[in-house]
């Protein structure tokens, strides 16, 4: 009895080897898929955040000092890209360029329900693309090498 289990056994090892690297591949693409996801995310909340700390710089400044707005309109664009006032230093997402960085120069006046007008100012990414570290989808026969986030917008009532 001893001897059949023992011989069973052996020869359910190269099975269980076999099972496994049927297994590994499509492991590996679901492993990398959610690894590239979750960088996806990262850098999507990176550039929400960029965007908001730009538009709540930008509202602190009335647009109709002219001298005064032009150069808080540009140190906006250098926070969304950089984190910073002067430009310096790497992007906070890699591609991340200050073109892509727009401000909605047109003064949006919005009158709230007890009528007071408000001034809104809106600042936005358009244009990043996500590339891929390793995108699964080439495991699968085809894909694109980056995706392109959706426009990243964020608005505030301008003092």
């Amino acid at each position: 009895m001893y001897r059949s289990t023992f011989r069973l056994r052996q020869r359910m090892q190269g099975a269980v080897a076999v099972e496994m690297a049927l297994l590994l591949v499509p492991m590996l693409v679901l492993v990398f898929g959610v690894a590239e996801f979750g960088r996806a995310l990262y850098q999507y909340n990176t550039l929400a955040k960029s965007v908001r700390t730009a538009v709540r710089h930008l509202s602190q400044y009335n647009p109709s000092d002219a001298t005064r707005y032009t150069q808080a309109q540009n140190e906006a664009r250098c926070l969304a890209v950089h984190g910073n006032l002067i430009c310096n230093g790497p992007a906070l997402a890699p591609g991340l360029i200050t073109n892509m960085v727009k401000i909605n120069d047109t003064p949006i006046v919005v009158t709230t329900s007890e009528g007071t007008t408000i001034s809104v100012v809106e600042v936005g990414i358009e244009g990043y693309e996500f590339d891929f570290f390793l995108d699964p989808r080439a495991f699968l026969g085809g894909g694109e090498q980056s995706i392109r986030f959706g426009d990243i917008r964020a608005s505030m009532r301008q003092s």
